[in-house]
């Protein structure tokens, strides 16, 4: 629990009173609550957030991701890609589910997304194929389109 401490400006806050806030998207799609808040150990700012989405469901989210903390919400500046999700094509007929998500080793952002559309099969698909994000992901391309590609 965060105390307001004698001296303490008034528009600080301490790192703790915003975990368990719940984690919200412009368009008031929930992402989950806020675990962790991570630091950058030079320069003292946040660089970034881990998100409990349910039973061993945490992510992380960059700086980037995050517009603004309020006194119940984090608000999301733009929606993260996240496993588990369903994707869907142009139509919005079901395609399947992301699988992995695969990025960059050096700057972390997002390079492609494995969907798979069974059990056994999947395909890696480059982020330029993603046409909207939100409580589903939704693809440049037709079904169709999809089972034709490598």
């Amino acid at each position: 629990m965060s105390v307001k401490l004698e001296g303490m400006p008034t528009n600080i806050a301490t790192a703790d009173s915003f975990t368990g806030k719940k984690v919200i998207d412009r368009e008031g799609i929930r992402y989950g609550k806020v675990k962790h808040i991570h630091i950058h150990p030079d320069t003292l700012t946040v660089s970034g957030v881990t998100i409990h989405q349910g039973f061993n469901k945490d992510y992380f989210l960059s700086e980037d991701f995050i517009d603004k903390f309020s006194e119940e919400t984090l608000l999301l500046s733009r929606p993260p890609v996240r496993t588990g999700v369903s994707v869907v094509d142009i139509d919005g007929h079901k395609i399947g589910k992301v699988k992995r998500l695969h990025r960059n080793p050096e700057t972390s952002e997002l390079e492609s997304i494995e969907v798979t559309d069974g059990l056994m099969h999947s395909k890696i698909l480059s982020k330029s194929e993603i046409w909207g994000i939100g409580e589903k992901i939704i693809l440049r391309m037709s079904k169709e389109e999809f089972k034709k590609t490598e």
